[in-house]
């Protein structure tokens, strides 16, 4: 199933310039996402765990180690500590692949009342409002999101795609960066910060 990321940006048109204020309260949801993004990343890097020689591993260029830090990263943060979270987080991605995003949504709420804590949660109902086409709470659910885990880098390309589609082309190229000086692993957000920057050099998209 494609990622929240992958879906932002292959629907992105030139056109969608021309709903940046039609839809004005999701701006200024993504931009305080976005705020959120720069404030937390310093944060990050004086806030040590024990998962920093995978993040060290998957920031790597050469090699295959990355893939599977990777993995072990992503394995890790599934796991909320608790089965009750467990079970709606797996009930919630159940929905989805169904197409049912009003019960996902409903899943994953009650995921994120559970657990608040749990970073997951939260980039998983963001997905699952994108979906619905509710930006707003999508962004603010990636807001919370990059508050629990600043270097949950599928959340910041998330991020990246929604403020690229909304027209804010600026913060958009700053986020698809961030995320690909986490996992430089990332075609989607390779390929973002590939079409923005020709677009500001005026070579079009």
């Amino acid at each position: 199933m494609l990622s929240l990321a992958q879906r932002a940006a292959k629907s992105y048109t030139p056109l969608m310039r021309g709903l940046t204020l039609r839809f004005h309260p999701v701006v200024a949801a993504l931009l305080m996402a976005w705020s959120v993004m720069a404030s937390v990343t310093v944060a990050s890097a004086q806030s040590p765990d024990q998962m920093d020689d995978l993040f060290a591993e998957l920031a790597q260029t050469e090699g295959e180690g990355w893939a599977a830090a990777e993995s072990d990263i992503l394995r890790a943060w599934s796991r909320s500590g608790s089965a009750t979270a467990d079970l709606l987080l797996k009930r919630g991605y159940a929905a989805l692949d169904a197409g049912d995003t009003a019960a996902a949504i409903g899943h994953f709420t009650a995921l994120t009342d559970h657990a608040p804590d749990f970073a997951a949660g939260w980039a998983a109902r963001a997905e699952a409002f994108y979906l619905a086409d509710q930006l707003g709470p999508a962004a603010a659910d990636l807001a919370r999101t990059l508050q629990l885990e600043p270097r949950h880098w599928p959340a910041l390309t998330q991020l990246a795609a929604m403020l690229e589609q909304t027209g804010a082309d600026r913060r958009a190229l700053a986020a698809y960066r961030q995320s690909l000086e986490i996992n430089p692993h990332q075609p989607e957000a390779e390929d973002g910060v590939a079409r923005l920057t020709r677009a500001a050099e005026g070579l079009g998209i």
